[in-house]
């Protein structure tokens, strides 16, 4: 075939291709390669039909693969020869749909540079307008209600647009060509401020209002792209006390939003790799050690040494955090909800919810779909990992090794996230929460309903946890029966193996060693597990060590007062119980002979292996915590205090198949009461469990020659135990796999249930 031969080619791309600038960046692209045809989106991805001469095409095709837009991701491209048709131009047609065909949708993306400028151009038409967007940023998935990704499919689609706008989003070579939330103050959404029976909608007004407020240290309700958040200024000690009285929110931290990664630099130790994580187009919370000098108050995180920072992620908080004299310079930017009740994100429902926590609300007419909660980050062993993964992330699938058939996976009780697959696809939802009361639960309903519509999904395969009576699980036996599909139950600890090494592309039926250390997980034996060391992959694992079980006197109430752990524990080991041990201090003589009574009689005294109750008996033991107001406290403020220089290490006694913490706690105790101090003794219960996690692992490398070690559970998002295992796994010529793409706590559960679920039903 001759250079100037006219030629043909069919070309569809599918991944991330919608909504990101895909469809002008190719009628560019053919444009300067002078090529006719067209390009338009479909239910598939994105179908190019394109005329010209073979080396034209050829670098076209060249340049599509290579240089995509920045926000678009290919994950397949197809291309076959095609009869030249007699184009005479290349345009772009309407988008095709097929009810049986899906594509990606791209997360909700941080205001771009070009609009930032823009908003700050006095002679732009959008100067300061709070809803600047165009196909490189804004809102995506919080407002997408079905596809193809087109306006009419979208919450913007109540809004008319004007011929300025229009004459925009009709040209392929504007930034903001086919940009399908493309506002302006003519003819886009507006703020309001509401203060009881004072509703402002001017969005100058609005915005001086709600700054007024904040700066007279009133609590407001700010809406965001995925919800509310509670704001106020995080200097005034008064006013965060009051939040947190309000919110009912004791102790657990409040993130906080600032305007620039220089500010967060008078509070925090940030490395280069931090601010990169910061100014991320995902803007998500960053997790930073806290300054000695920092003058913020206690109030914002109690007994931590770290901060959680985010930078303004949409036009409306840069506009909130400008900087004015006398105007806060950091706010707390907290979900807008109740202690454990889902993010508030419906107008309504907002106001009925919020409006007994806050004195204002700085709301807006564009309607969010989907609720999303901020995602949440921190550099660890120097790579970025998640604590939690949702805006700015979610719903971007996650490439599969292998192909697996249509199923939902719908994750575990605490920090619930589903997961649902087709093809090699699998998408793993936005943040849900602990689905422990009603609004909850029809939070993750909702999702899973809008998952399956969006991706086109109908499961053919459930998977679930062992627990019988997490929520979750009774969905999914509900779901099963009344879709008559096969439902999977599969062991908890067994998911977080496999969901670590499905995100490490681990493609084959090679055992593993995994490290899975958590707080709770219903075991095959019907007791709690959490410290578990299994073998094993996808189809299968052996439980090779456990930590040795100890009872939990009042069940429940030792997970929320874990000096009753730290009780059973000096009880099991029939070690004196000394009154100088802070939680003999704190139970009372007549509550001390009750839990006796209990853990004698086996009364409501459930056994576990949990190696994160025995970082809750520890921090009990040293005084640090004796009982809780959230989740992972006392590990957290145990290792908080940690002396970081500190190499010295107790022994566990590790004997067939148990890993067991008496001499540990023996030790421990009495260096305690000889006034060892506490940083010292913390640091070297750490190092005990890093010493015996690599100790457990060269004993079943020695029995199976097997050198590859995941790392998962709750219990790994603990920095100063992670990086030091690692580094220490890897000097000993250890494979290790972490979590880079899922938290390692139980929001990847689903995600290991769904290959767990799927390789076994092949």
């Amino acid at each position: 075939m001759e250079s100037q031969e006219v030629a043909g080619l069919a070309i569809q791309v599918r991944g991330i291709v919608q909504g990101v600038g895909f469809r002008p960046f190719v009628y560019q692209l053919a444009v300067k390669n002078k090529l006719t045809g067209w390009v338009r989106n479909s239910s598939n991805g994105v179908e190019i039909e394109i005329n010209g001469n073979t080396q034209a095409l050829k670098s076209f095709y060249a340049e599509l693969t290579a240089s995509p837009p920045p926000l678009a991701r290919i994950d397949k491209i197809s291309q076959q020869e095609c009869v030249a048709d007699s184009y005479t131009q290349f345009v772009i047609i309407e988008s095709q749909s097929d009810p049986s065909q899906f594509i990606p949708v791209s997360p909700d993306i941080s205001t771009c540079p070009d609009c930032l400028q823009e908003m700050h151009d006095p002679s732009n038409r959008r100067y300061r307008y709070p809803f600047i967007n165009c196909t490189n940023c804004g809102p995506r998935f919080t407002i997408v209600k079905d596809i193809p990704y087109d306006r009419p499919f979208t919450t913007m689609a109540g809004f008319t647009i004007c011929p300025d706008c229009r004459e925009e989003y009709e040209n392929p070579l504007d930034r903001r060509f086919h940009a399908q939330p493309i506002a302006c103050p003519v003819c886009g959404p507006e703020m309001t401020y509401i203060q009881g029976e004072l509703n402002i909608h001017s969005n100058e007004d609005a915005l001086t209002a709600a700054r007024l407020a904040l700066q007279a240290g009133k609590i407001l309700a700010v809406k965001g792209l995925g919800g509310f958040h509670l704001a106020c200024d995080a200097s005034n000690a008064n006013t965060v006390q009051e939040l947190r009285n309000r919110k009912k929110r004791v102790e657990k931290p409040f993130a906080m939003m600032t305007r620039s990664d220089e500010i967060i630099e008078q509070y925090c130790h940030v490395s280069q790799s931090e601010k990169e994580l910061l100014q991320s187009r995902q803007r998500p919370i960053v997790l930073l050690k806290k300054r000695a000098d920092c003058p913020l108050p206690v109030e914002l995180s109690p007994g931590q040494t770290s901060l959680g920072f985010m930078l303004p992620y949409t036009p409306l908080h840069e506009l909130l955090l400008e900087q004015a004299a006398g105007f806060p310079e950091v706010l707390v930017m907290t979900s807008g909800n109740l202690s454990e009740e889902p993010i508030a994100f419906e107008d309504e429902d907002a106001l009925k919810r919020l409006s007994p926590l806050v004195d204002g609300f700085l709301t807006h007419n564009r309607a969010i779909h989907m609720r999303v909660d901020d995602s949440v980050m921190r550099i660890a062993a120097n790579a970025p990992v998640f604590n939690r993964r949702s805006r700015g992330f979610a719903p971007d699938p996650l490439a599969l090794p292998f192909e697996v058939k249509p199923l939902l996976a719908v994750g575990a009780e605490l920090k619930n996230h589903f997961t649902l697959t087709r093809d090699a696809y699998a998408f793993h939802s936005h943040f849900i929460g602990d689905l422990e009361n009603y609004e909850t639960l029809q939070s993750f309903e909702q999702g899973i309903r809008h998952f399956e519509n969006l991706f086109r999904i109908t499961p053919e395969l459930i998977a679930c946890d062992l627990h019988p009576d997490y929520l979750s699980t009774r969905y999914a036996l509900t779901r099963s029966q009344h879709d008559n599909v096969p439902m999977v139950q599969v062991q908890h600890h067994h998911a977080h193996l496999a969901a670590c090494m499905v995100e490490n592309g681990w493609d084959t039926d090679e055992p593993v060693i995994g490290l899975t250390f958590d707080g709770t997980g219903y075991g095959t034996d019907g007791t709690i597990w959490g410290g578990e060391v299994l073998v094993g992959g996808y189809k299968g694992y052996q439980r090779r060590f456990h930590i040795d079980p100890f009872q939990l006197p009042g069940g429940d109430k030792a997970v929320r007062v874990p000096a009753r752990t730290a009780l059973s524990l000096l009880t099991k080991y029939q070690m004196e119980q000394d009154e100088a041990l802070p939680p003999l201090h704190f139970i009372s003589p007549q509550e001390r002979s009750v839990i006796q009574s209990q853990l004698l009689h086996n009364i409501n005294s459930p056994v576990t292996s949990s190696m994160g109750r025995l970082f809750d008996a520890v921090s009990a033991l040293l005084g640090i915590r004796q009982q809780v107001t959230y989740e992972g406290q006392a590990a957290i403020e145990l290792e908080a205090l940690c002396d970081p220089l500190e190499t010295g290490f107790y022994e566990f006694d590790i004997n067939g198949g148990i890993l067991d913490p008496k001499p540990v706690i023996q030790t421990l105790v009495s260096e305690y009461l000889n006034g060892v101090a506490v940083p010292v003794i913390a640091a070297r219960f750490h190092n005990a469990v890093i010493q015996a996690s690599l100790t457990m692992c060269e004993i079943i490398r020695g029995e199976t020659g097997t050198s590859t070690v995941a790392l998962s559970g709750g219990v790994w998002q603990n920095v100063f135990l992670f990086t030091k295992t690692l580094q220490l796994l890897e000097t000993n010529k250890f494979n290790v796999l972490t979590h880079k793409l899922l938290p390692t706590n139980d929001a990847c559960i689903s995600m290991g249930q769904a290959v767990v679920a799927a390789r076994m039903n092949l």
